[in-house]
């Protein structure tokens, strides 16, 4: 995505106008209108105030997807009580169908004895809980990938 689109999604995102965006930062609506366009780029000092103004950091000003920001904020959003309701692998299985089929292939058993002696490792060592613990481990499995 190019830069004019991240900052067309921010502030729509914001909902702002371009004038109202041009009023805040002391330029003209076409200036929003030509960095949103990518006809030219906001200075360094401006894209600070519009990271400020869209409530955003700037790396994620250069990069704004709205999909990702919108799922961000649902996840955020969801209770405990929602969340303990949805079926996970069921879910992402429907983004990645091995989930739904390796109980079939793989001998599960032989790796279960490890993993947990892994989780109450980091519980002991590090005072995590069992949520936590599982968590680390999930992100550094993540991290090997």
């Amino acid at each position: 995505m190019s830069l004019g689109n991240s900052l067309f999604n921010a502030r729509k995102k914001s909902g702002l106008s371009q004038e109202a965006v041009a009023e805040k930062l002391g330029v003209s609506r076409q200036t929003i209108s030509k960095w949103e366009t990518d006809e030219t780029l906001p200075d360094i000092c401006q894209s600070k105030k519009l990271s400020a103004l869209y409530h955003l950091t700037l790396d994620e000003l250069i990069d704004f997807d709205i999909d990702v920001k919108e799922l961000e904020q649902v996840v955020k959003n969801t209770s405990e009580e929602t969340s303990q309701k949805v079926d996970w692998t069921k879910l992402w299985a429907e983004k990645y169908p091995i989930l739904a089929s390796y109980k079939q292939e793989v001998k599960t058993d032989e790796y279960v004895l490890p993993l947990k002696e892994l989780l109450q490792k980091l519980r002991t060592d590090y005072g995590y809980s069992h949520l936590d613990s599982f968590l680390v481990l999930k992100d550094i499995l993540a991290g090997l990938y």
